[in-house]
């Protein structure tokens, strides 16, 4: 029973979406020029659960690189409309098109100057005849079995918002080298613009050895820099790396000779990485390597300058 319930909704919600599609005409397209030619901000306004959509539909647009707040329609008559300013568009919310408080909205926001759009339900309502301009978002019924609960509507609602917004975005040319700017702290942003020189673990800080320091002082070396390798370091230039591995192979081999040099165990082949290049192309390269490693040097013009451990990477919250 619960599953068709499910399904129903599901089914009736997509085919009012598909019918929105299929009916979007001219005045989404100017809506879109609107937007796009806004001076000011773009504002959104809504009660209940427009209020709702109006507030998410702000996020969508301010992240995809429209300026745009949501002004609280009970909050608007009793000063909040200081807020607005002639160049700015304010988009409101109503299926009814008859909500009181937004009703009341239209002629002050025209004596600013501000140009309004209306998403409605019913165009030849009352805020749908003092709207600038309006989209239709009518559907048959709700979703509610008793066709009260603001369902259907919504969804229709929140699916034309996000088709502006995307529309003018892509109008914008907005990258997204865009996008990670405006969500620097998200896993998205940091996957587009943190660098291995901002994961990396400074040179001044990590193990470095000489070619002819022995395997004790190479052990020493990496137990006090708490990390699984120590590079081989000669006048700035690294020689090679040193890893725990290394040292295992070495000391089940020849388990009495603590006093080899690291020259002689070290891989001076190993896999180095520029501190320009993005995390996220690191954590590939880690991936793709042959082996499982789980650090590597980090080298400008062969000089050291770094060390890039894969814990630090996975830590990062590029993933």
């Amino acid at each position: 029973m619960s599953l068709e319930v499910g399904r129903r909704v599901l089914r009736q919600e997509a085919e009012a979406v598909q019918t929105l599609a299929d009916q979007l005409g001219d005045s989404f397209s100017e809506a879109v020029e609107w937007v796009l030619g806004c001076t000011g901000r773009v504002l959104t306004c809504g009660i209940g659960k427009s209020g709702h959509i109006a507030r998410k539909t702000a996020g969508t647009l301010s992240s995809t690189g429209t300026p745009s707040g949501f002004l609280q329609a009970a909050e608007a008559v009793h000063g909040d409309l200081g807020m607005v300013t002639g160049g700015d568009v304010v988009i409101l919310y109503s299926h009814s098109g008859e909500t009181d408080e937004l009703v009341r909205l239209f002629p002050p926001l025209r004596s600013i100057g501000a140009r309004t759009i209306l998403v409605t339900g019913r165009p030849k309502s009352s805020a749908g005849r003092l709207a600038d301009l309006v989209l239709e978002t009518h559907v048959g019924e709700e979703a509610c079995p008793n066709n009260l609960a603001p369902t259907t509507s919504t969804t229709v609602m929140l699916a034309l918002s996000d088709a502006l917004a995307l529309a003018v975005m892509e109008r914008r040319g907005f990258s997204p080298d865009d996008f990670a700017r405006f969500h620097p702290s998200g896993a998205l942003g940091k996957r587009l613009t943190l660098t291995v020189a901002d994961v990396m673990r400074p040179a001044a800080e990590i193990g470095r050895v000489g070619p002819g320091d022995s395997i004790l002082e190479v052990i020493r070396t990496m137990t006090e820099a708490h990390v699984g390798a120590a590079c081989v370091v000669e006048e700035g230039l690294l020689r090679g790396i040193v890893s725990e591995s290394d040292l295992r192979r070495h000391l089940l081999k020849d388990p009495g000779r603590m006093d080899v040099p690291a020259a002689q165990i070290m891989n001076s082949n190993a896999a180095t990485i520029t501190p320009d290049l993005l995390a996220m192309e690191a954590l590939e390269a880690f991936q793709n390597y042959p082996v499982k490693i789980g650090e590597m040097p980090v080298v400008l013009e062969d000089r050291l300058i770094g060390l890039l451990v894969l814990k630090d990477l996975l830590r990062s919250g590029i993933v």
